[in-house]
């Protein structure tokens, strides 16, 4: 990626990285999911959505923190 493509996103991401960064906490995961519950009420099951991919990524995001840190049922 060249850098000129680093400029463009530099600003953006400073904005983004807030909401949608690797989860480390149980605070970070429950603004992933509220973040996530308000993704699904815009986006909903519009693949073409601008949104769509934001709403994936932050899904993978919760998905691998439930996997790290969240017991299963049959765990506890």
């Amino acid at each position: 990626m060249s850098a000129v493509y680093l400029e463009q996103i530099t600003p953006v991401w400073n904005n983004l990285s807030k909401f949608v960064h690797v989860l480390h906490s149980e605070r970070d995961y429950a603004q992933a999911v509220e973040l996530l519950d308000s993704l699904i009420d815009t986006v909903g099951e519009n693949e073409k959505h601008p949104l769509a991919s934001l709403m994936e990524l932050v899904g993978v995001l919760i998905e691998q923190y439930e996997e790290a840190f969240v017991p299963e049922i049959t765990d506890l």
